[in-house]
Formats: structure tokens, C-alpha cells, sequence
């Protein structure tokens, strides 16, 4: 009987042979792997490389040491009840179809359960369960179908990893050979007809073709890759066109010097690769620049409860915790850092970082991931190292909250580049089949010209650095937004609702009081232990003006999330909530926001908060309410209605006593006819914020890190929200202006490509002009848009009112 190999990695497959699509696979993983290649346009994969998915022994051997445990360990993040995470990095990841093939890993094997592409970085995170599987497996799936990982210990062991200079040298050989393609492009431009110059004229111009090999063979290559790619993908991106100008480029001017029927445009292929590789390297640097900030800004409103050596609770900010020292995590707080837990019973959920919500439980002694959700309760641990905020960053991008969003969103930059790219090709075939008519002659002439001219390099910098500058400017200004994605999402919201507590109120300007029958001290001390376990606003309130050191581990502790919190401890019970939570009878009065108790199932009383709003929430709600609908959805009751009606623009939609579901419910039914902006606290909003279209979390000093959410924006600057939306939408102007811009150059050019009169100095001076007025113009405009941020709200508004920008 004659061996059989296996289609997709060669191996020999007569036992438990696999026929599928007229081929022969070893496995139902080789077959699902063809299944996805073909099914999605990539057939092409086994014609660039027979036996593709072919793992060969010295690949396989060259792994045998992720077998060690602990060298595995220092490139697992995260190990926990038979779950692993782990970012590994890709190399050869270059288009979208890389990105899909990579995301559907759980397809090729069911124990993976997620995969996330960081195309930018070249990075794949994957979460896997460990059973019948592992890293070195993981790694040799990987490699299998043509992503082997790069692994060095000594790299992972450093803070910022191996650094890619590919970039910066692509961008060196195209500035070197366009400097010295422009020097021998002069005499061609002045037509000097001096006797060495023209002696030596073809010499110069193979010159110029020698210069350009390295730039359209090495520096271009990452566009030539992706077209290709997302041709077989049948995705028609922008990288379709650059490369199609790229290759005419090259091509015509080789014909041209070599029949002697000119200098050909290698001045302007040069050019236009050194000004795209310039707008990528501004664009990498600028998103560097943000993910650092990132790191250590966007999160300063984040703190956590530090314990220190008298047992003193001060709040800190995150970055600040070092090795050993003693932290509290409250009820529903997320686990800043690798930890031991020392007291309390530990209810993890560490959906945050594997997507699986089944809670994890823990006993003093036990360690604890970060990234992982208290569930129930007070925990008191030990750091075991200093924050990685670059990890929680991680935990904020994570798939599992935003994905949706931004896959059904598409960019303007997608959007309008398909359409230009069919626009181009029609016009070169139109015009090609005209002068075929006309003049055969100039046919091929004005095709390939019209695929020169058209070249989108100017489209394709607009929006990074319109986006990105924007970016860094929200930043500056205490506004931190996930990505550049969210600034288009913001520019289209036509209706903006909000929490009450703690969102639109502060909580350090609250008036509160006691009424009824005075707490005994067992009472009190249950209060205080019970509140001290609790995250919601009203909890941190009240505990902050009852705080003492008399404070105790409780037995139970539950918190029923829109209605109250219970604790117990030494057989006794106190619960704390709304009126029907506590099991108050009768009618009470709710003109204020009240918070009741109930002590052993007797009802003792209510502390009363009298609110304070956030000082210029009525010019907030003012200037929004100019351009789109408000509303209001608290979970406390109505007493505050009339007074929020006299701070909201009328016809304000106000819902009270909204549990968390009623929010998520509530957004989810307004986005059947608008674009919808939530902006509350982070709290019992998570939901709402989840689903709405931008999702804003509102961040003061409470102990909460929230990552279902678009952006962070700090108390303080939250009267300026208006401005940040109009320069949203402003952003988007400037991305449009800028593509009208790029028009008009192209126009101009177009016009001498589809007469047949183009000539290199009208190409060499269009092309990069294009390029270099469009980065000048995003640059000057949004900064320009940045000093509206920096004017105080009353002289903002009367620039509005006059039509300035």
C-alpha cells in the first residue's frame, strides 16, 4: 500500500486517514486549518510552500525546554485553576489576514479559548486551558502554520522587550537614495545641456535605477505584502493602491531609461516611499508616546488602600505600591498586583484576564494574579511586586470588552479608501481604453501614469496623525481614550446619558446625616466593618466620616448590587440599602438621597445625603444639550428630580431607582435610533458602559478600576466634555479637509497623467508636496483645535457663539 502525507504538514497519515475536498490530512486539526485557508481565500498559502503546516523535528526539538516548568513560568502571565495566559511574539504577522487567522486559533484547537492580535507590536495573547495541552504545544501549533514565535528568556526578562529598529532602517535607505535621486534628477528637471552632463546622462540614470532596488525591494516591502495579502483575503485596502503606484513607478522608469525614452520617475518613487515610511515612524512614535503615558497617567485616579505600619488606611496611587508592602482590595475591586493573601476569604473572578466567570476561591496563604475581581468582602494582602501598569493596559485593551464595538465599526480612512481605489482603477482603464482609440501609443503611457499619480500616500497620513495628535492632546488634558477608533465613535453621538451618583455628584462635598435610634457600639463596629468591604460611592461616603482602626474580619459579607449590602460577624447581622432592601414599612419621606439600616432584622434608621453637584454641571448639561439629547439614569430614588430639572435643558429624560440591568436594557434600546454616550462612574454602570457606543468612566479617588469602558476622564475636567466630543467631530472635519486636499493634488496630477503630458518634475514635485502639506496642515489644525481646551468655559462659549474654532 503506497504512504500517504498528509496535505497541510506532510506527515504520514495512512492510520486514521482524513479525506476531505479530494485531499489526505493526519488529523481533524491539519483539515480545519485547509478549511480556513480556503474558506477565507488563502489556498494560496501551499502554493508559496508545500506541506505548510509542516512542524519539522528540529522546530519541534528546538521547544523541548517550554517543557521546564519553571522557564515556562517567566513567560506565563497568568496560571490559575487549569488556565494560562501568555503574549507571545509574532514576527511575520504583516496584514488582516494574519490577524484573522491568528484570532481563530480556538478553531484549530478547543483548548485555547481566546486569542487577541497587537498587530502594532507583533504580539499574540492567547489563553488556553491546560488540560491535554501547553505552551510548548501552543508554540508548536503556531509554528505549524507559519507563525513561529519568537522566545528569548533574556528578552522577556527585560521591561520593555526586543525592540524592533526594522522601521528605522527602511526609513534610512529611503532618505539616503531619494537625497541622492533628487541630486541626479536636477539636471534632467533645468534640461542642462553641459558636455560632461550629457555625456554621463545614462550613467546618472542607472544610477538612479541602482538607488532605488534597495528602497522598492527592501523598504517598500511591508506594502507589497499587505496588498497582496488582503487581495487574497478579498479585502481591498489601502495598501492595494500604494503598492499598485509603487510597482508602476519602478517599472515605467525602468522602461524608460532602458529604450532611452527619458529619466523615468525614480525621484518620485523614492519620495514617496521615504514620506509613507516617515508618516508610519510619526504614527509608531506617537502611539509609543501614548501607550507610555498610558502607563503611568491615565490611571493616576486610580488608587488603592495602603495599610501602613500603624495599620493606617491612606489612599495611594497604583504605581506606587512596591513589593511587600499590605493593601485592601474591596467588594468588586480589581487586583492591581501579584499578591499573598493574608486575611479574609477570597472570591475571584479573573474573567477580566481568561474570559472564563466562574469565580476562583482562596485561603490566607494562597496567591493571587493581578487582573482578577473581588467578589465578596474585604481582602488584606501582601504585594509581591510593584505594578505593571503596561498589564493592566493590557487588561483595559482586552478583547472581551470591546471587541464587538470596534469590528462593527468602520474607520473613515477603510471607507473612503475603497472607494478611492476603485475610483483610480476606473479612470486608468477609461482612460487607457480611450486613447487606445485615439492614440494606441499613449495608452499605456497615461494607465501607468494615472496609477503614479493617484497614489494615496496622502490619504494614508491623514488620519494617524490627525487621530494620534488628538490623542496625545485629550491626554494632556486628563481625557484618556483606548484608541483612535473611539474619537470617531465620539464625533457620531447624538445623545449623551449619565449616572447621578458619583458621576455628575461629589462625593467629597456631602452633607450627611443621621436619623433615628443611635447605633450601639457592636453595631457601629459591624457599620464600619461592613462599609469598609464596599466600593459603591455612598459606602466610601459614609465610611469615610465613621473610619476608625476598631475594625474587625467579617463573617459574610454580600453585596446585592442596586439594593444594598450585607455584613455579619459573631452572630449578629447589618444591612444597608434602600427602604425596601432593609424591609422599612411604610411611607418615607425621599427628598434627599437616603441610605437605611436595618441591625438583626430591626430597622434602626436612614443616613441622609444631601448631594453636591459637581461645580458647572448646569453649563455641561447646557452645552450638550445644544447639539444632542440628555438623560439622567440613577439607581437612587426621585428626591432629587426637582432639582436636577433645574440644572437640565427640558425635555430631560430622568429615570430613578434604575437597577444595572435596567441601565444596560435602557441603551440598548435607545441605540435603535441613535448613537449613544454613557458616562457614569465605573461602578453599577459597567454594563451601560459596555454597551453603549462610547462608553466614558468618570474617575475621582475611589479604589475602582473599571475596563468596560472607551475612556477615563478625570472629575475634574468634566465640564469639559462638551469640548472633547465638538473636537472629536472636529477631528473628523480635518480628516476630511485633508482628503479634499489630497483631491485637489490629485486632480491637478490626473489631469497631466490623462492628457499623456506627465513628466518627472511635475510628478517629483506633486507627490511629496502632497504628502508634506497634509502632515503640516493635521499638525497646525489640531493644535490649533487644542487651544479651545486650554480657554476657561465662559470664554469658550462666547468663541462658540461667534463661530470660531
Amino acid at each position: 500500500m503506497t504512504n500517504m502525507t498528509c496535505y497541510h504538514c506532510g506527515d504520514n497519515c495512512d492510520s486514521g486517514r482524513i479525506s476531505f475536498d479530494e485531499k489526505n490530512f493526519c488529523c481533524n486539526g491539519c483539515k480545519t486549518v485547509y478549511e480556513i485557508f480556503t474558506t477565507n481565500g488563502l489556498s494560496n498559502f501551499y502554493e508559496i510552500e508545500a506541506r505548510a503546516g509542516t512542524t519539522p523535528n528540529e522546530v519541534q526539538k528546538k521547544y523541548d525546554f517550554l517543557d521546564n516548568k519553571d522557564i515556562a513560568s517567566k513567560l506565563i502571565e497568568f496560571d490559575e485553576e487549569g488556565v494560562q495566559v501568555v503574549n507571545l511574539s509574532i514576527p511575520t504577522i504583516h496584514c488582516s489576514s494574519c490577524i484573522w487567522v491568528l484570532e481563530n486559533l480556538n478553531r484549530l484547537h478547543s483548548s485555547i479559548s481566546n486569542s487577541q492580535v497587537n498587530f502594532p507590536k507583533k504580539t499574540i495573547r492567547v489563553t488556553y486551558k491546560t488540560d491535554n495541552f501547553s505552551l510548548r504545544t501552543l508554540v508548536l501549533l503556531l509554528s505549524s502554520i507559519g507563525y513561529e514565535p519568537y522566545i528569548s528568556l533574556e528578552e522577556y526578562g527585560k521591561k520593555d522587550g526586543k525592540v524592533d529598529r526594522s522601521l528605522i532602517y527602511k526609513l534610512g535607505v529611503a532618505g539616503f537614495t531619494f537625497g541622492n535621486v533628487m541630486l541626479l534628477s536636477f539636471p534632467e528637471y533645468f534640461e542642462v545641456e553641459e558636455f560632461w552632463l550629457e555625456q554621463y546622462k545614462q550613467v546618472f540614470r542607472w544610477l538612479m535605477f541602482a538607488f532605488s532596488l534597495p528602497v522598492v525591494f527592501y523598504a517598500a516591502q511591508d506594502y507589497f505584502v499587505s496588498a497582496i495579502k488582503g487581495l487574497r483575503s478579498k479585502l481591498l485596502n489601502i495598501d492595494v493602491p500604494i503598492a499598485l503606484g509603487i510597482l508602476t513607478l519602478f517599472l515605467r522608469s525602468t522602461i524608460d531609461i532602458i529604450f532611452d525614452l527619458g529619466s523615468g520617475f525614480f525621484d518620485s518613487l523614492t519620495g514617496l516611499v521615504f514620506f509613507l515610511l516617515l508618516g508610519k515612524y510619526f504614527q509608531q512614535k506617537t502611539y509609543s508616546f501614548l501607550s507610555f503615558e498610558r502607563d503611568y497617567k491615565s490611571y493616576f485616579p486610580i488608587a488603592v488602600t495602603r495599610l501602613d505600619a500603624e495599620r493606617e488606611e491612606e489612599n495611594v496611587q497604583v504605581y506606587k505600591i512596591q513589593q511587600g508592602d499590605r493593601i485592601l482590595i474591596r467588594n468588586q475591586e480589581i487586583i492591581p498586583v501579584d499578591c499573598i493573601l493574608i486575611k479574609g476569604t477570597a472570591e475571584i473572578d479573573y474573567s477580566f484576564v481568561t474570559g472564563e466567570s466562574q469565580a476562583i476561591f482562596k485561603n490566607s496563604g494562597d496567591k493571587l494574579f493581578a487582573g482578577g475581581k473581588q467578589l465578596s468582602g474585604v481582602l488584606e494582602v501582601e504585594v509581591l511586586k510593584s505594578v505593571s501598569q503596561s498589564y493592566l493596559t493590557q487588561l483595559w485593551g482586552n478583547s472581551v470588552f470591546q471587541k464587538d464595538k470596534v469590528s462593527a465599526f468602520q474607520s473613515l480612512t477603510d471607507s473612503i479608501g475603497k472607494r478611492f481605489t476603485t475610483a483610480v482603477l476606473s479612470i486608468a482603464i477609461i482612460s487607457s481604453i480611450f486613447w487606445l482609440f485615439y492614440m494606441p501609443s499613449m495608452a499605456l503611457n497615461v494607465f501607468t501614469a494615472v496609477l503614479i499619480i493617484a497614489c494615496p500616500c496622502a490619504i494614508a497620513l491623514a488620519a494617524p496623525f490627525t487621530l494620534g495628535n488628538m490623542l496625545r492632546i485629550f491626554g494632556k488634558h486628563k481625557f484618556y481614550l483606548k484608541n483612535a477608533n473611539v474619537i470617531e465613535r465620539l464625533a457620531k453621538v447624538d445623545t449623551a446619558i449619565f449616572d447621578k451618583t458619583g458621576t455628575i455628584t461629589s462625593s467629597k462635598k456631602e452633607t450627611i446625616t443621621y436619623e433615628g435610634v443611635a447605633l450601639n457600639n457592636e453595631e457601629t463596629k459591624l457599620l464600619k466593618t461592613t462599609l469598609r468591604a464596599s466600593n459603591h460611592p455612598l459606602s466610601r461616603s459614609l465610611y469615610n466620616i465613621l473610619k476608625s482602626n476598631d475594625i474587625e474580619t467579617l463573617d459574610e459579607f454580600q453585596e446585592h448590587t442596586g439594593m444594598g449590602i450585607e455584613g455579619r460577624m459573631n452572630g449578629h447581622s447589618i444591612k444597608l440599602g434602600s427602604a425596601t432592601y432593609v424591609g422599612k414599612d411604610g411611607t418615607v419621606s425621599q427628598e434627599n438621597t437616603s441610605v437605611f439600616i436595618n441591625a438583626d432584622e430591626d430597622y434602626k434608621g436612614r443616613f441622609v445625603f444631601k448631594n453636591s453637584y459637581r461645580e458647572g454641571v448646569d453649563v455641561l448639561f447646557e452645552e450638550l444639550g445644544r447639539s444632542m439629547e440628555i438623560g439622567i439614569l440613577s439607581g437612587d430614588n426621585d428626591g432629587e428630580r426637582k432639582r436636577l430639572q433645574r440644572k437640565l435643558p427640558k425635555k430631560t429624560a430622568l429615570l430613578f431607582d434604575q437597577k444595572p440591568k435596567d441601565k444596560l436594557d435602557y441603551i440598548k434600546q435607545l441605540q435603535n435610533r441613535h448613537s449613544v454616550l454613557m458616562v457614569g462612574d465605573g461602578l453599577n454602570d459597567a454594563g451601560a458602559l459596555a454597551q453603549s457606543d462610547v462608553g466614558i468612566s468618570v474617575s475621582e479617588d475611589i479604589n475602582v478600576f473599571s475596563p468596560a469602558c472607551d475612556g477615563i476622564l478625570d472629575a475634574s475636567k468634566l465640564t469639559k466634555l462638551p469640548i472633547f466630543v465638538k473636537l472629536s467631530q472636529k477631528s473628523i472635519q480635518i480628516i476630511k479637509m485633508s482628503f479634499l486636499l489630497s483631491l485637489c493634488y490629485n486632480l491637478v496630477g490626473l489631469y497631466f497623467a490623462v492628457t499623456g503630458q506627465l513628466q518627472p518634475v511635475v510628478a517629483a514635485i506633486l507627490m511629496p508636496l502632497s504628502s508634506i502639506s497634509i502632515v503640516v496642515f493635521t499638525t497646525l489644525m489640531t493644535n490649533l483645535l487644542a487651544r479651545k481646551l486650554a480657554k476657561p468655559n465662559k470664554e469658550r462659549r462666547n468663541d462658540d457663539d461667534q463661530g470660531h474654532i
